[in-house]
């Protein structure tokens, strides 16, 4: 592997030394201590670009160059779903924008920060250069982004921009996280400053603390909380912070309540817990609902689609027990999108975020320490030989995987519920949040960096379907780039195996050829080599496992690799499938 690109040397300011506004915007940067800003390089902000290499020496931000828009954006979700922190993102004017909106969307339905800065050409059409500066100069460029992100600006001077960085950063950690766009003239970035401003301090600009629950609304709670003797909470968004995942375990334990948690957001609750009945998507059904509609008491911990889960578990007109809501979300609800879900209908709206709330519920309920034994599943080995099933797989990976630290960044449609073991809030980071394709990989690769970045042993793994790994596919050099250990692993079915799945049913539906279903929804003809495509990107990857009897040892030796320090991709060919039972049956 080639070396990195040596740091060149920061420049020092001295009696010629000439100051531009692309100077200070990218100081506003360093005082944010990102470590990196994720970018594709476009002459927009060829300004800032000068300035973080040449006056700030590429460090803290340092550049992390991506292939595509819409993976340095992804690198930000993914490296926030490890760290809760914003990283700082750069896309080249309109076009760039274009390119990274959606993996801005995912991000937002995601409720992760990152800061993304955009550029367009002189706003001032006397300065532009013929044609190009033109189709890349947009009127209030932020509108085609402004439905999902939490505020943005376009700063008129350098001062102006500093303000908008920290006001912006400040905005897109605070909680309910989301990102934020800050767009720079060209004109703004290429100013000469005659005089250095006197800005203040950063440490005068802090992210807000999060607001602790109204004491009407928490005594309500308490109150029924203590005379529940079935209640049920359900384990929704959430911060990566271990002590915040201990107390969420304490309060049920002190209730001795029932949870669940959502497929689609990282991890909530230990999957391995006695109080733990089982994973959840939308659908409720089986054992989990049983409980729920069993249930004296329910607590919804900042759930996803919170108003239409109470309708699912309680259909209008039927007897319910009181729900306590816990979610401060609706603050940033808006009209362009719904990904808010249905209006929740419930008893005691406590609006602020899970973790003051489950904090403030612990002390009015003088709970102690945690005490429940946790107990590994008994997941049978796989054996035999032939084609590979998803639930085969599931397993393996359940054996391959146990003993280790891991961080599962993302799992396929289709893949088994209770198919993982999930003992730390770092061990599951759920969806990308707005469902776009081709964003795992991006996502996989900013976890493995976030990972790096605080310390952390876990080791990141991906388990993609190939449609995603195929459509987000150049995002996996940056694993090599940046040396980071990851493991790409792909459930290959050759196929967009939803709309195969959908297409299957819609023919069940209208009487007509079921075998016609895998038209226009498989990638064969020939096969794409996707071990091919990762080793000419950098990464390692043997050849293809197709035989159930390969497939205990290729995970291992794969994870083994990671382990090490490298990065992996493993194509395993599995059928066209989607699991409708879990891996494991709790109660």
């Amino acid at each position: 592997m080639d070396k990195p690109l040596q740091t060149p040397p920061q420049e020092t300011e001295g009696s010629n030394h000439v100051l531009y506004g692309s100077d200070l915007i990218a100081e506003a940067l360093r005082e944010q201590n990102f470590p990196y800003i994720a970018l594709n390089p476009g002459a927009s902000y060829r300004g800032l670009h000068d300035s973080l290499v040449n006056h700030l020496g590429n460090e803290t931000p340092e550049i992390v160059t991506c292939m595509h828009e819409e993976h340095a954006v992804g690198i930000a979700q993914g490296y926030a779903k490890i760290t809760d922190r914003a990283l700082a993102v750069a896309v080249h004017s309109n076009v760039g924008l274009m390119h990274a909106s959606m993996g801005i969307f995912n991000a937002w339905c995601d409720r992760t920060p990152m800061l993304v800065i955009g550029a367009t050409g002189p706003f001032d059409a006397a300065k532009r250069r013929p044609w190009i500066e033109w189709i890349h100069t947009t009127v209030d460029q932020a509108d085609m982004v402004r439905g999902y992100t939490k505020w943005d600006d376009q700063p008129a001077s350098p001062e102006a921009a500093v303000e908008a960085i920290r006001r912006g950063v400040m905005l897109a950690n605070t909680r309910p996280s989301g990102p934020v766009y800050v767009n720079l003239d060209v004109s703004v970035q290429e100013m000469e400053i005659t005089e250095r401003p006197e800005l203040g301090d950063i440490s005068q600009y802090p992210t807000p603390e999060d607001a602790e629950p109204p004491k009407a609304a928490l005594e309500a709670a308490l109150e029924i909380l203590k005379t529940a003797k079935r209640p049920f909470i359900f384990c929704g968004r959430s911060s990566r912070s271990l002590e915040e995942w201990d107390d969420r375990i304490r309060l049920a334990e002190a209730l001795g309540a029932r949870t669940t948690t959502h497929m689609k957001l990282p991890a909530g609750f230990p999957t391995t817990h006695p109080a733990f009945i089982g994973e959840t998507g939308w659908r409720l059904k089986g054992t989990l609902l049983e409980e729920i509609q069993a249930a004296d008491a329910i607590i919804m911990l900042d759930w996803l689609d919170a108003g239409n889960t109470i309708k699912l578990a309680f259909p209008p007109g039927q007897e319910r027990p009181p729900i306590i809501h816990v979610s401060n979300d609706f603050h940033i609800h808006r009209g362009w999108n719904m990904d808010y879900g249905g209006l929740p209908a419930v008893d005691v709206t406590i609006p602020t975020v899970t973790s003051t709330t489950v904090r403030a519920l612990l002390e009015g309920l003088d709970a102690g320490p945690a005490k429940a034994t946790h107990k590994g599943w008994d997941v049978p080995e796989v054996s035999g030989q032939g084609e590979i099933g998803l639930m085969d797989l599931a397993r393996a990976f359940h054996h391959a995987s146990r003993d280790r630290e891991i961080c599962i960044t993302g799992r396929p449609l289709g893949w088994p519920q209770n198919a993982n073991e999930i003992t730390h809030p770092l061990g599951f980071l759920g969806h990308t949040g707005g469902g776009g394709l081709g964003a795992g990989p991006s996502i996989a690769v900013g976890a493995a960096l976030g990972l790096r970045e605080t310390g952390a042993s876990r080791r990141a793994v991906a388990i993609l379907g190939d449609g995603d790994y195929t459509m987000g596919l150049t995002a996996i050099w940056n694993a090599a780039t940046l040396r980071l250990p990851v493991l790409f692993l792909i459930a290959n079915n050759h196929s967009y195996y939803n709309d195969e799945d959908h297409q299957i049913k819609v023919a069940r539906r209208r009487g007509r050829p079921e075998e016609n279903a895998p038209i226009g929804q498989r990638m064969q003809g020939p096969d794409p080599d996707l071990a091919g495509l990762a080793r000419s990107l950098g990464l390692e990857a043997p050849d293809p496992v197709t035989d159930l009897a390969d497939l205990p040892g290729a995970l291992t030796r794969a994870l083994d690799r990671v382990a090490e320090g490298a990065a992996v991709v493993l194509d395993v060919r599995v059928r066209q499938e989607y699991i409708g039972q879990p891996m494991v049956e709790l109660s």
